[in-house]
C-alpha cells in the first residue's frame, strides 16, 4: 500500500504491536481524506461516491470541511482519539467539552520528540518566540508551522465547537448509514491480523501488514498500534506518540467481501505476474544486479514496449520497484511472503 505520512516526530529496541479498531478513527480519517486536496483523486473510493458524500452533507458541514482543509484539524481529532478508547461518539463529545483550553491545546500538538516539550509548553503559555522556534524546527513538514499557529492562536471554545459538528455530521452522514458494513470490514482485517501476530516478527508484521512499510526500532518507541482503515485507501497514514508509532493501514481487498472464499487481490496478482517466463527472467536479472529498462531489453531481445509492459505488471503486483538511476531491484520481502500469505487465505475459516 501506499504510505501517506503525517508523522512529526524528528530521532528514536524491539517494540510490542496491538492491531486497534474504531468506527470513530474511520471517521476522522474519512474526514482527512477527502480534505487532503494532493491525495483525493488517488483515493479509491470514485468521484461518484465522493459526490454522493458531498451532497448528503449540510451547508454547515462543508463549511467545517473547509476549515478543516485550511487548519488541517483533522490532526486533532486524531490526537484526541488516542488520549483514551471512545465506545461512542458521545463519549468523544462529552471527553473534548470537559477539557480544558490548556488541555485541548496540548493534546492537539503532536508528539515531536521530549527535547522539545518546553517549547511547546511556551507555545501553551501563548509565547510568539516559542512558536517560532518550533516552526523553525518543522519548517520542512507539509502542515505543521501552519498548524502550530492555528493552535496557539485559536479559542478553544471555536475549536471544541468545531470538532464536536465536523465529527458528530461526518458520522452521523458517513458512517452510521453503513454502520454495520464497516464494522464487520474493519473487525474482519483486525481479525485476520491478530491472526498473523505471532507467526512474523514485529518488524516482519508490520511490512506485511501494511503491504511494504518498512519499520526499524527506534530507541524511544515500545509499542506500535495498527489501526485499520476503509475509506483512506489505498493510503497508508503514519503518526507518532510519545514512545508509541502509529500506522493507520488500508485495509486488505479480502476485508471487504464477507464472501468466504474470495482471495486476496494482492495474492492473485502476484501469482499471476509470475505465471510468465520472460517476468520470472526479468525478476531474477535484477535480482543478480540493478538493471535499466535498456539494460533489460538489450539483455532480453525484446522490444522496449513489451520490457515495459512486463516490468508495469511487476511493479503493479509490488514485486519489483525503481530504484536510483531509473534501475529496477527486486522486492525481496514481497516473494518471501508469498508462501505465507497464500497459506493464510488456505487455512482461513
Amino acid at each position: 500500500m501506499e504510505l501517506y505520512s503525517a508523522s512529526t516526530k524528528i530521532s528514536r529496541d524491539k517494540y510490542s504491536v496491538e492491531v486497534k479498531y474504531s468506527l470513530l478513527w474511520e471517521s476522522a480519517l474519512g474526514i482527512a481524506a477527502i480534505t487532503n486536496e494532493s491525495l483525493i483523486d488517488t483515493l479509491e473510493i470514485s468521484k461518484k461516491n465522493r459526490k454522493l458524500i458531498e451532497q448528503a452533507l449540510s451547508p454547515k458541514m462543508m463549511e467545517h470541511l473547509d476549515y478543516v482543509k485550511k487548519h488541517n484539524t483533522w490532526k486533532t481529532l486524531l490526537q484526541i482519539l488516542h488520549q483514551k478508547d471512545f465506545e461512542h461518539l458521545t463519549s468523544f463529545i462529552d471527553y473534548v467539552n470537559s477539557l480544558s483550553s490548556k488541555h485541548l491545546k496540548s493534546i492537539a500538538i503532536p508528539y515531536l520528540g521530549e527535547e522539545y516539550h518546553d517549547l511547546i509548553n511556551e507555545l501553551l503559555e501563548g509565547s510568539e518566540k516559542g512558536l517560532c522556534e518550533l516552526q523553525k524546527i518543522t519548517k520542512n513538514h507539509p502542515f505543521l508551522p501552519s498548524y502550530l499557529k492555528y493552535i496557539k492562536d485559536v479559542s478553544s471554545e471555536e475549536l471544541k465547537s468545531h470538532l464536536v459538528e465536523i465529527m458528530a455530521g461526518w458520522f452521523e452522514t458517513v458512517i452510521e448509514p453503513e454502520k454495520d458494513i464497516l464494522s464487520a470490514i474493519l473487525l474482519r482485517d483486525k481479525a485476520s491480523k491478530e491472526n498473523m501476530l505471532n507467526n512474523l516478527d514485529p518488524e516482519e508484521f508490520i511490512e506485511w501488514a501494511t503491504d511494504g512499510v518498512k519499520y526499524s526500532p527506534e530507541p524511544s518507541v515500545h509499542k506500535v498500534i495498527l489501526i485499520p482503515h476503509y475509506f483512506y485507501r489505498p493510503w497508508n497514514v503514519e503518526a507518532d506518540l510519545d514512545g508509541v508509532k502509529i500506522f493507520y493501514y488500508a485495509v486488505a481487498n479480502e476485508s471487504i467481501s464477507n464472501e468466504k472464499f474470495v482471495p486476496n487481490k494482492q495474492l492473485v496478482q502476484r501469482y499471476k505476474a509470475l505465471g510468465d517466463e520472460t517476468r520470472l527472467k526479468i525478476l531474477k536479472m535484477i535480482r543478480e544486479d540493478h538493471l535499466s529498462l535498456q539494460e533489460l531489453t538489450s539483455e532480453l531481445n525484446l522490444g522496449k514496449t513489451t520490457v515495459h509492459h512486463h516490468l508495469k505488471i511487476l511493479k503493479s503486483a509490488r514485486l519489483v520497484s525503481q530504484v536510483s538511476n531509473n534501475k529496477y531491484d527486486i522486492n525481496q520481502s514481497a516473494i518471501d511472503f508469498l508462501p505465507i500469505d497464500l497459506s493464510l487465505y488456505l487455512d482461513s475459516e
